[in-house]
């Protein structure tokens, strides 16, 4: 069951297209993301293969949500009118039922290693999957090192790579990643697929198509992302281009071809 869930996901080809719409469990209604269902729209529209979202969007959004696969967020963090936050919060806010009540194909956790959550959030991923695994269900490890905010020394694609095996060694099924250049040290030493996340929204669409083409030639198994796509000026677009290099082995420059610039 665990494989079939997970065949929602990542496609035949192994790979997968994976738009992350949680970011209103921090943000609230941020740009971009006012209108779920026509967020959900524009990026299903441009061929996403999977929404990672909240409980609450999962809930409410049913039929938008229908012809992908869905990942519920399991964990959760402090929200921007709170202490600012370097990551979940050292509980889980909903367990594996609830995702199975939601029709969930997986759950995702977040671990901080080499944070000062570490044990913490450790402890929620292998719990999670501990748990998940029972019930056959899926569980994406998103392993940030040294946590969102961390010193360049701990995004090094060392520490990415231990970061990413770590999550592997504690049972999660796919792995959520940064990328950093030389990314076959992450995959080749990882034994389950690694999709990169995308962070904060990035000045250059070129630029982050270029880095997802590379990690799909690194052997990356597709991506995560956010903000990159549904703050871009056409989610649909943008979420077609992602799909064509990841699916479709298209250069940057047929990607780019795809979005209203054209360049």
């Amino acid at each position: 069951m665990t494989q079939r869930r997970l065949n929602r996901i990542l496609q035949s080809d192994g790979r997968a297209v994976i738009v992350a719409l949680d970011h209103g469990l921090i943000d609230g209604p941020c740009e971009g993301f006012e209108k779920p269902a026509d967020t959900i729209a524009q990026v299903v529209a441009g061929g996403a293969d999977a929404i990672l979202t909240s409980f609450g969007i999962a809930g409410r959004f049913t039929r938008e949500l229908s012809r992908v696969g869905l990942i519920l967020r399991g964990d959760g963090a402090a929200t921007n009118l709170g202490t600012p936050s370097d990551g979940p919060a050292s509980s889980l806010f909903f367990r594996v039922e609830d995702a199975l009540r939601l029709g969930a194909d997986a759950v995702v956790v977040t671990a901080l290693p080499g944070s000062d959550k570490e044990e913490a959030t450790l402890a929620n991923l292998s719990t999670m999957t501990r748990e998940a695994h029972r019930w056959g269900m899926p569980v994406l490890g998103e392993m940030v090192p040294g946590g969102f905010n961390s010193p360049p020394e701990l995004r090094d694609v060392e520490s990415i790579a231990l970061a990413a095996r770590l999550g592997a060694e504690l049972g999660a099924d796919f792995i959520k990643a940064p990328y950093r250049p030389g990314y076959e040290q992450v995959t080749s030493s990882t034994y389950v697929p690694v999709v990169i996340l995308g962070g904060a929204k990035t000045g250059s669409e070129r630029d982050m198509l270029t880095d997802i083409k590379a990690s799909i030639d690194a052997g990356g198994s597709g991506v995560a992302i956010g903000r990159n796509v549904f703050q871009s000026s056409d989610p649909a677009a943008m979420t077609a281009a992602i799909v064509a290099i990841v699916h479709n082995d298209a250069s940057v420059d047929e990607a780019m071809a795809l979005m209203p610039s054209g360049n």
